[in-house]
């Protein structure tokens, strides 16, 4: 066939057969072009059912005792999807905990609980070594922090030297007793839970730790309507007996196939282009005393790829970065003295930050 034969009927062969970027309902069906440098649109497409259906089997079973926070669910199991710490902020009674402890039930792996106090020590947390009478030998007692899910109730309750013991077992999966390394077990990932209110027998997190967290949770009170339904759901089951309905949804060897598909989603080169113009806006900011590290840019990368994922998209959208943009970034940064004593809001803040960004087309 000659080319004459091809364009008879004035037809582009190649534009007749390009694939439609959209569908009926609006969405991007397929990914948009490889960084190749061809302009080629990917053939196959990166199925990412396994992910999508876990966090909507997850959410399921979340959704039998919680009432509302969609946000929460769905940001802190981006987070642990990619196996990533959270710091879950709020007032008391808002269901910090009881979330914690239901997303580890879901889990089908080892859970740990550790109520920070005031007088807390380190060896509490990491274990020590103990002497045997028996064989007169030093042997090692691990102690909570070796699990998988690792709660950590009131993290701000603990002195210093107790939240120092976590820097090395949240970065670097491993303890260091005495010269001897411990590597924890897979999966691993801590989801602690502070109260702002409360400043008598506190003490602040540095911003070391601060900064190993993979998002803050912000977690704000139910609406009208959220508080009737909670009401109505527990008016005959005081004691929460709904608790032992959540059923385990969640092995090792699922959440490691989950965070492998994670890891392939696509990302242009724009967006990743856009990802650090949005961390170094921070540190160029006359609002800002302390902006980002680098560790935020990739944080934002993990995030912005596990929320796709979640939504069935194997590609990165700037809406995706967008919204991971406040938990990633809102205990990385610190105020000037002038913004906190005016109350600034570090959500318009970053908010301001990213709006004078041109979003990558």
């Amino acid at each position: 066939m000659n080319p004459e034969e091809l364009n008879d009927n004035n037809q582009d062969p190649i534009q007749e057969n390009k694939p439609s970027d959209v569908s009926s309902q609006g969405s991007l069906t397929t990914p948009p072009p490889s960084n190749d440098g061809l302009g080629l649109w990917n053939q196959n497409r990166l199925d990412l059912t396994l992910v999508s259906d876990t966090a909507n089997r997850l959410k399921q079973e979340l959704s039998k005792v919680i009432v509302g926070q969609e946000e929460m669910i769905n940001l802190m199991l981006s987070s642990i999807l990619v196996g990533g710490h959270v710091l879950v902020e709020g007032v008391p009674g808002i269901a910090k905990t009881l979330m914690a402890k239901l997303m580890a039930k879901a889990f089908s792996s080892d859970f740990s609980r550790i109520q920070f106090t005031p007088d807390l020590m380190p060896t509490d947390v990491v274990g020590t070594n103990i002497f045997n009478v028996k064989n007169s030998e030093f042997e090692f007692k691990p102690g909570p922090v070796f699990s998988n899910i690792i709660l950590i109730d009131e993290i701000n309750r603990a002195p210093a030297k107790t939240q120092a013991a976590l820097f090395e077992v949240m970065e670097e999966y491993q303890v260091t007793i005495d010269g001897t390394t411990y590597p924890m077990g897979y999966p691993f990932f801590v989801i602690a839970t502070q109260n702002p209110v409360e400043q008598e027998g506190t003490y602040k997190l540095p911003e070391a730790q601060l900064d190993r967290f993979l998002y803050k949770l912000n977690v704000q009170y139910p609406t009208l309507d959220q508080e009737k339904e909670i009401l109505h759901r527990f008016r005959k089951d005081f004691r929460l007996d709904k608790k032992p309905n959540v059923e385990k949804v969640i092995t090792a060897e699922l959440l490691k196939q989950c965070q492998e598909l994670i890891e392939k989603v696509s990302i242009k080169d724009s967006l990743l282009d856009y990802i650090a113009q949005i961390v170094v806006s921070t540190r160029s900011s006359g609002d800002l005393f302390l902006g980002a590290s680098p560790r935020a840019s990739l944080a934002l990368l993990k995030a912005s790829k596990a929320l796709a994922a979640i939504e069935n998209r194997d590609f990165v959208t700037p809406d995706d970065i967008q919204y991971a943009a406040y938990p990633v970034l809102n205990h990385r940064i610190i105020l000037t003295p002038e913004r906190e004593m005016e109350g600034v809001d570090p959500k318009v803040l970053i908010n301001d930050m990213i709006k004078k960004i041109e979003v990558p087309r």
